[in-house]
Protein backbone atom coordinates (compact mmCIF):
# COMPACT_ATOMS: atom_id res chain seq x y z
CA UNK A 1 0.00 0.00 0.00
CA UNK A 2 1.05 3.61 -0.38
CA UNK A 3 0.95 5.74 2.75
CA UNK A 4 1.61 8.91 0.82
CA UNK A 5 4.36 10.07 3.17
CA UNK A 6 8.14 9.77 3.11
CA UNK A 7 9.01 11.34 6.43
CA UNK A 8 7.52 11.60 9.90
CA UNK A 9 7.91 13.67 13.05
CA UNK A 10 9.64 11.98 15.98
CA UNK A 11 10.72 12.95 19.50
CA UNK A 12 14.39 12.66 20.42
CA UNK A 13 15.79 12.89 23.97
CA UNK A 14 19.55 13.60 23.85
CA UNK A 15 19.79 13.72 27.65
CA UNK A 16 20.26 16.56 30.13
CA UNK A 17 16.52 17.39 29.91
CA UNK A 18 16.73 18.30 26.22
CA UNK A 19 13.85 17.51 23.86
CA UNK A 20 13.76 17.92 20.10
CA UNK A 21 11.18 17.04 17.47
CA UNK A 22 12.89 15.93 14.27
CA UNK A 23 12.01 14.71 10.79
CA UNK A 24 12.84 11.06 10.22
CA UNK A 25 12.42 8.77 7.23
CA UNK A 26 9.27 6.71 7.39
CA UNK A 27 10.31 3.27 8.72
CA UNK A 28 9.84 0.16 6.62
CA UNK A 29 8.60 -3.00 8.37
CA UNK A 30 10.68 -6.16 8.04
CA UNK A 31 9.21 -9.51 6.97
CA UNK A 32 7.77 -10.29 10.43
CA UNK A 33 6.96 -6.69 11.38
CA UNK A 34 4.12 -4.21 10.96
CA UNK A 35 4.05 -0.44 10.51
CA UNK A 36 1.64 1.33 12.86
CA UNK A 37 0.27 4.85 12.51
CA UNK A 38 0.48 6.21 16.05
CA UNK A 39 -2.72 7.45 17.65
CA UNK A 40 -1.63 7.67 21.30
CA UNK A 41 1.70 7.37 23.12
CA UNK A 42 1.97 7.86 26.88
CA UNK A 43 4.83 9.31 28.90
CA UNK A 44 5.99 7.05 31.74
CA UNK A 45 8.05 7.98 34.78
CA UNK A 46 10.77 5.62 33.49
CA UNK A 47 11.03 7.84 30.39
CA UNK A 48 12.45 10.50 32.70
CA UNK A 49 15.60 8.40 32.97
CA UNK A 50 16.10 8.88 29.21
CA UNK A 51 15.18 12.55 29.57
CA UNK A 52 17.99 12.94 32.13
CA UNK A 53 20.40 10.81 30.08
CA UNK A 54 20.58 7.93 32.58
CA UNK A 55 18.26 5.24 31.15
CA UNK A 56 17.21 2.53 33.60
CA UNK A 57 17.16 -0.08 30.82
CA UNK A 58 18.51 -0.20 27.30
CA UNK A 59 21.81 0.04 25.53
CA UNK A 60 23.96 3.00 24.56
CA UNK A 61 21.36 4.49 22.22
CA UNK A 62 18.81 5.20 24.94
CA UNK A 63 19.37 8.55 26.54
CA UNK A 64 21.74 9.79 23.85
CA UNK A 65 19.31 10.87 21.19
CA UNK A 66 19.59 7.96 18.77
CA UNK A 67 16.46 6.03 19.83
CA UNK A 68 12.91 7.39 19.65
CA UNK A 69 11.33 6.97 23.12
CA UNK A 70 7.80 5.89 23.99
CA UNK A 71 7.07 2.37 25.24
CA UNK A 72 3.31 2.84 25.80
CA UNK A 73 1.82 3.32 22.34
CA UNK A 74 -1.24 2.37 20.33
CA UNK A 75 -2.41 2.96 16.78
CA UNK A 76 -3.62 1.37 13.56
CA UNK A 77 -1.67 -0.97 11.32
CA UNK A 78 -1.02 0.55 7.89
CA UNK A 79 1.46 -1.90 6.41
CA UNK A 80 2.56 -5.47 7.12
CA UNK A 81 5.70 -7.43 6.25
CA UNK A 82 5.52 -10.23 3.72
CA UNK A 83 5.82 -12.94 6.41
CA UNK A 84 3.12 -11.54 8.71
CA UNK A 85 0.25 -14.02 9.02
CA UNK A 86 -2.16 -12.84 11.73
CA UNK A 87 -2.08 -9.05 11.95
CA UNK A 88 -3.57 -7.16 9.01
CA UNK A 89 -3.85 -3.62 7.72
CA UNK A 90 -6.50 -1.69 9.61
CA UNK A 91 -6.08 -3.61 12.88
CA UNK A 92 -6.12 -1.49 16.03
CA UNK A 93 -3.15 -2.51 18.19
CA UNK A 94 -1.15 -1.53 21.23
CA UNK A 95 2.52 -2.35 21.63
CA UNK A 96 3.97 -4.93 24.04
CA UNK A 97 7.25 -3.39 25.11
CA UNK A 98 9.46 -6.47 25.51
CA UNK A 99 11.04 -7.88 22.37
CA UNK A 100 12.46 -11.33 23.17
CA UNK A 101 14.14 -14.09 21.20
CA UNK A 102 10.83 -15.97 21.01
CA UNK A 103 12.31 -19.38 21.80
CA UNK A 104 13.65 -19.42 25.38
CA UNK A 105 11.61 -20.64 28.36
CA UNK A 106 10.69 -17.08 29.35
CA UNK A 107 9.48 -16.03 25.91
CA UNK A 108 7.50 -19.23 25.51
CA UNK A 109 5.80 -18.62 28.87
CA UNK A 110 4.92 -15.04 27.87
CA UNK A 111 7.51 -13.28 30.06
CA UNK A 112 9.52 -11.82 27.18
CA UNK A 113 11.02 -9.12 29.42
CA UNK A 114 12.94 -11.91 31.22
CA UNK A 115 14.61 -13.12 28.02
CA UNK A 116 18.41 -12.85 28.20
CA UNK A 117 18.37 -11.23 24.76
CA UNK A 118 15.38 -8.93 25.31
CA UNK A 119 15.22 -5.44 23.91
CA UNK A 120 12.88 -2.71 25.11
CA UNK A 121 10.57 -0.78 22.79
CA UNK A 122 11.34 2.90 23.26
CA UNK A 123 14.71 2.24 24.90
CA UNK A 124 16.69 -0.18 22.69
CA UNK A 125 14.54 0.13 19.56
CA UNK A 126 12.49 3.04 18.28
CA UNK A 127 9.29 3.61 20.24
CA UNK A 128 5.95 5.30 19.83
CA UNK A 129 6.73 9.01 20.28
CA UNK A 130 6.53 9.47 16.52
CA UNK A 131 3.94 9.60 13.77
CA UNK A 132 4.64 5.91 13.01
CA UNK A 133 6.36 3.00 14.70
CA UNK A 134 7.37 -0.54 13.78
CA UNK A 135 6.58 -3.61 15.87
CA UNK A 136 7.20 -7.34 15.49
CA UNK A 137 3.90 -9.05 14.70
CA UNK A 138 4.07 -11.05 17.94
CA UNK A 139 4.26 -7.80 19.96
CA UNK A 140 0.96 -6.48 18.60
CA UNK A 141 -1.75 -6.47 21.26
CA UNK A 142 -5.17 -6.42 19.62
CA UNK A 143 -7.28 -3.48 20.77
CA UNK A 144 -11.07 -3.99 20.61
CA UNK A 145 -13.28 -1.22 19.26
CA UNK A 146 -14.71 -0.68 22.77
CA UNK A 147 -11.34 0.72 23.90
CA UNK A 148 -9.86 4.02 22.72
CA UNK A 149 -6.27 4.34 21.60
CA UNK A 150 -5.61 6.46 24.70
CA UNK A 151 -6.93 3.63 26.89
CA UNK A 152 -4.88 1.08 24.98
CA UNK A 153 -1.69 3.08 25.47
CA UNK A 154 -2.02 3.30 29.26
CA UNK A 155 -3.15 -0.32 29.52
CA UNK A 156 0.16 -1.55 28.07
CA UNK A 157 2.14 -0.70 31.17
CA UNK A 158 0.63 0.48 34.45
CA UNK A 159 -2.80 -1.16 34.09
CA UNK A 160 -1.31 -4.41 32.81
CA UNK A 161 1.45 -4.40 35.43
CA UNK A 162 -1.03 -3.87 38.26
CA UNK A 163 -3.36 -6.54 36.92
CA UNK A 164 -0.57 -9.11 36.92
CA UNK A 165 0.93 -8.32 40.32
CA UNK A 166 -2.45 -8.15 42.07
CA UNK A 167 -3.61 -11.38 40.44
CA UNK A 168 -0.33 -12.97 41.55
CA UNK A 169 -0.93 -11.87 45.17
CA UNK A 170 -4.55 -13.02 45.26
CA UNK A 171 -6.23 -9.62 45.60
CA UNK A 172 -9.98 -10.23 45.88
CA UNK A 173 -13.11 -9.36 47.80
CA UNK A 174 -12.58 -9.42 51.56
CA UNK A 175 -8.95 -8.31 51.21
CA UNK A 176 -7.53 -4.90 52.12
CA UNK A 177 -4.92 -3.43 49.78
CA UNK A 178 -2.73 -0.47 50.78
CA UNK A 179 -1.08 1.42 47.93
CA UNK A 180 1.88 3.72 48.62
CA UNK A 181 2.52 6.43 46.02
CA UNK A 182 -0.39 7.85 44.04
CA UNK A 183 1.37 8.66 40.81
CA UNK A 184 0.00 7.08 37.62
CA UNK A 185 1.07 3.55 38.65
CA UNK A 186 -0.47 3.91 42.11
CA UNK A 187 -3.67 5.28 40.60
CA UNK A 188 -3.82 2.23 38.34
CA UNK A 189 -3.35 0.06 41.43
CA UNK A 190 -6.45 1.64 42.95
CA UNK A 191 -8.51 0.92 39.83
CA UNK A 192 -7.40 -2.70 39.61
CA UNK A 193 -7.76 -3.33 43.34
CA UNK A 194 -11.35 -2.08 43.22
CA UNK A 195 -12.06 -4.12 40.08
CA UNK A 196 -10.91 -7.22 41.97
CA UNK A 197 -13.33 -6.35 44.78
CA UNK A 198 -10.83 -5.34 47.47
CA UNK A 199 -10.98 -2.48 49.94
CA UNK A 200 -8.23 -0.03 48.91
CA UNK A 201 -6.31 2.42 51.09
CA UNK A 202 -4.27 5.06 49.23
CA UNK A 203 -1.20 6.74 50.73
CA UNK A 204 0.66 9.76 49.37
CA UNK A 205 2.15 13.10 50.44
CA UNK A 206 0.22 15.25 47.95
CA UNK A 207 -3.42 16.10 48.61
CA UNK A 208 -4.53 16.43 44.99
CA UNK A 209 -3.21 12.94 44.27
CA UNK A 210 -5.20 11.60 47.20
CA UNK A 211 -8.27 13.40 45.86
CA UNK A 212 -7.69 11.64 42.54
CA UNK A 213 -7.39 8.31 44.36
CA UNK A 214 -10.75 8.93 46.04
CA UNK A 215 -12.33 9.72 42.67
CA UNK A 216 -11.00 6.41 41.34
CA UNK A 217 -12.66 4.49 44.18
CA UNK A 218 -10.17 4.38 47.06
CA UNK A 219 -12.06 3.60 50.28
CA UNK A 220 -9.66 5.59 52.47
CA UNK A 221 -6.80 8.02 51.84
CA UNK A 222 -3.88 8.95 54.08
CA UNK A 223 -1.48 11.86 53.74
CA UNK A 224 1.71 10.47 55.27
CA UNK A 225 3.11 13.94 55.97
CA UNK A 226 0.35 14.66 58.48
CA UNK A 227 -0.42 11.17 59.80
CA UNK A 228 1.40 7.97 60.69
CA UNK A 229 0.38 5.91 57.65
CA UNK A 230 1.30 2.55 59.17
CA UNK A 231 -0.69 3.21 62.34
CA UNK A 232 -3.62 4.55 60.33
CA UNK A 233 -3.68 1.38 58.24
CA UNK A 234 -3.62 -0.75 61.38
CA UNK A 235 -6.46 1.31 62.83
CA UNK A 236 -8.47 0.71 59.66
CA UNK A 237 -7.86 -3.05 59.83
CA UNK A 238 -8.56 -3.80 63.51
CA UNK A 239 -4.83 -3.87 64.20
CA UNK A 240 -4.00 -6.55 61.61
CA UNK A 241 -2.47 -4.49 58.85
CA UNK A 242 -3.24 -4.72 55.14
CA UNK A 243 -3.43 -8.10 53.43
CA UNK A 244 -1.50 -6.71 50.46
CA UNK A 245 0.74 -3.64 50.34
CA UNK A 246 1.93 -2.26 47.01
CA UNK A 247 4.73 0.29 46.89
CA UNK A 248 4.56 2.43 43.76
CA UNK A 249 6.62 5.29 45.18
CA UNK A 250 10.07 3.77 44.70
CA UNK A 251 11.38 5.66 47.73
CA UNK A 252 12.72 4.16 50.97
CA UNK A 253 9.96 5.64 53.14
CA UNK A 254 7.22 4.11 51.03
CA UNK A 255 9.00 0.78 50.72
CA UNK A 256 9.55 0.47 54.47
CA UNK A 257 5.99 1.59 55.23
CA UNK A 258 4.67 -1.09 52.90
CA UNK A 259 6.62 -3.77 54.77
CA UNK A 260 5.59 -2.38 58.17
CA UNK A 261 1.90 -2.02 57.26
CA UNK A 262 1.51 -5.54 55.87
CA UNK A 263 -0.36 -8.05 58.02
CA UNK A 264 1.23 -11.26 59.23
CA UNK A 265 1.10 -13.82 56.41
CA UNK A 266 0.43 -10.86 54.11
CA UNK A 267 2.12 -9.84 50.88
CA UNK A 268 4.11 -6.87 49.61
CA UNK A 269 4.87 -5.89 46.02
CA UNK A 270 7.64 -3.47 45.10
CA UNK A 271 6.63 -1.80 41.84
CA UNK A 272 8.21 1.67 41.96
CA UNK A 273 11.64 1.74 40.34
CA UNK A 274 14.44 2.05 42.92
CA UNK A 275 18.19 1.52 43.02
CA UNK A 276 18.76 1.25 46.77
CA UNK A 277 16.97 1.13 50.10
CA UNK A 278 17.60 -0.21 53.60
CA UNK A 279 15.20 -2.64 55.30
CA UNK A 280 15.14 -4.90 58.34
CA UNK A 281 14.38 -8.37 56.92
CA UNK A 282 14.07 -10.11 60.30
CA UNK A 283 11.42 -7.81 61.77
CA UNK A 284 9.73 -6.67 58.58
CA UNK A 285 9.61 -9.95 56.64
CA UNK A 286 10.80 -13.10 58.41
CA UNK A 287 8.86 -12.71 61.66
CA UNK A 288 5.69 -11.93 59.73
CA UNK A 289 6.13 -14.68 57.10
CA UNK A 290 5.53 -12.15 54.35
CA UNK A 291 5.42 -12.90 50.65
CA UNK A 292 7.44 -10.21 48.91
CA UNK A 293 7.52 -9.88 45.13
CA UNK A 294 8.81 -7.57 42.46
CA UNK A 295 6.15 -6.19 40.16
CA UNK A 296 7.52 -5.51 36.67
CA UNK A 297 5.28 -5.53 33.61
CA UNK A 298 3.07 -8.50 32.67
CA UNK A 299 3.34 -11.65 30.55
CA UNK A 300 1.88 -11.11 27.10
CA UNK A 301 -0.51 -14.01 27.73
CA UNK A 302 -2.37 -11.81 30.28
CA UNK A 303 -3.51 -9.29 27.66
CA UNK A 304 -6.86 -10.89 26.82
CA UNK A 305 -7.72 -11.12 30.52
CA UNK A 306 -6.77 -7.47 31.03
CA UNK A 307 -8.93 -6.37 28.10
CA UNK A 308 -11.93 -8.40 29.32
CA UNK A 309 -11.63 -6.99 32.85
CA UNK A 310 -11.47 -3.39 31.64
CA UNK A 311 -14.41 -3.81 29.24
CA UNK A 312 -16.64 -6.02 31.41
CA UNK A 313 -16.21 -3.91 34.53
CA UNK A 314 -16.13 -0.63 32.63
CA UNK A 315 -12.91 0.38 34.36
CA UNK A 316 -12.37 4.10 33.60
CA UNK A 317 -8.71 3.77 32.64
CA UNK A 318 -8.78 7.06 30.73
CA UNK A 319 -9.33 8.83 34.06
CA UNK A 320 -5.67 8.06 34.72
CA UNK A 321 -4.74 10.58 32.01
CA UNK A 322 -4.50 14.18 33.17
CA UNK A 323 -3.13 15.89 30.03
CA UNK A 324 -3.02 15.39 26.26
CA UNK A 325 -0.29 16.89 24.07
CA UNK A 326 0.54 16.98 20.39
CA UNK A 327 3.94 15.76 19.31
CA UNK A 328 4.90 19.37 18.51
CA UNK A 329 4.41 20.11 22.23
CA UNK A 330 6.93 17.44 23.27
CA UNK A 331 9.32 19.82 25.02
CA UNK A 332 6.53 21.24 27.19
CA UNK A 333 5.06 17.77 27.79
CA UNK A 334 8.28 16.32 29.17
CA UNK A 335 9.07 19.44 31.19
CA UNK A 336 5.62 19.47 32.80
CA UNK A 337 5.73 15.72 33.50
CA UNK A 338 9.19 16.05 35.02
CA UNK A 339 7.99 18.88 37.27
CA UNK A 340 4.92 16.80 38.25
CA UNK A 341 2.60 19.44 36.84
CA UNK A 342 0.81 16.58 35.10
CA UNK A 343 -0.02 13.06 36.13
CA UNK A 344 -0.28 10.65 33.18
CA UNK A 345 0.40 12.61 29.99
CA UNK A 346 -0.29 11.27 26.50
CA UNK A 347 0.69 12.37 23.01
CA UNK A 348 -2.35 12.11 20.75
CA UNK A 349 -2.77 12.29 16.99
Amino acid sequence: MSIGEETMKAVILPGDKRVTVVERDLPEPGPHEVLVRTRASAICRSDMSIYYGTPIVGGEGAGHGSVIPGHEAAGEVVKVGNAVTHVKEGDRVAGYLALGCGFCEYCLSGYMMLCDQWKCFGFDVHGGDADYFVLPERNCLQLPDELSFRAGAVMTDMVGSQYHVQKQLGVAGGKTVAVFGMGPMGSAAVLIGKAFGARVIAVDVIDHRLEQASSLGADAVINSTTADAVQQIRDLTQGRGADVCIDCSGNPAGQNSALDAAAKLGAVAFVGESRATQINPSDQMLRKLLTVVGGWYFPISDWEEIVRLVIDQKIPVEKLISHDFSIDQAEEAFRAFDQRETEKAVFVW
